[in-house]
């Protein structure tokens, strides 16, 4: 099953070259060039992971990873940023990032880190997929 990935980025051709790439490695990639188009782009689309820029114009990747969280608390964020602190990892990480790279990415790093967020997230689907069943079979006292 083909990984699906939203990539947030600000800088274009960045986007464009990293998307590329992993759709080649068969994941589906959404993009969005901005936190509205990020916005837009969660309440349209379901994904395995989340690839986000730290520094936006719009909203850094901080901000965007807590309204990330507050909206969808299942999805797995990858931090991307080519000005790395140690401060800002440790932020990312404490506000439930999945993982924080730098730019330029190894592709074969992130694709790992993609799939290993896709597996995470399936696991949390079926033990909530679980608990609803065994709510409904306690409720119906079966």
């Amino acid at each position: 099953m083909a990984e699906k990935v939203l990539l947030i980025d600000d800088e274009v051709e960045f986007l464009e070259a990293l998307s590329e790439r992993m759709e080649i490695r068969g994941m589906e990639v959404t993009t969005a060039e901005s936190a509205s188009n990020a916005v837009d782009a969660l309440g349209a689309g379901d994904y395995d992971a989340i690839v986000l820029d730290l520094q936006m114009p719009d909203m850094n990747g901080i901000e965007m990873l807590k309204l990330i969280r507050k909206s969808h608390p299942d999805l797995q964020v990858i931090l991307l940023t080519g000005q790395a602190t140690l401060e800002a990892g440790i932020q990312a990480m404490k506000l439930g990032a999945m993982d924080f790279m730098e730019k330029p990415a190894d592709i074969d790093a992130l694709t790992d880190k993609i799939k290993k967020a896709q597996a995470k997230k399936m696991v949390i689907v079926e033990k909530k997929t679980e608990k609803k069943v065994n709510d409904i079979l306690k409720s119906k006292g079966w």
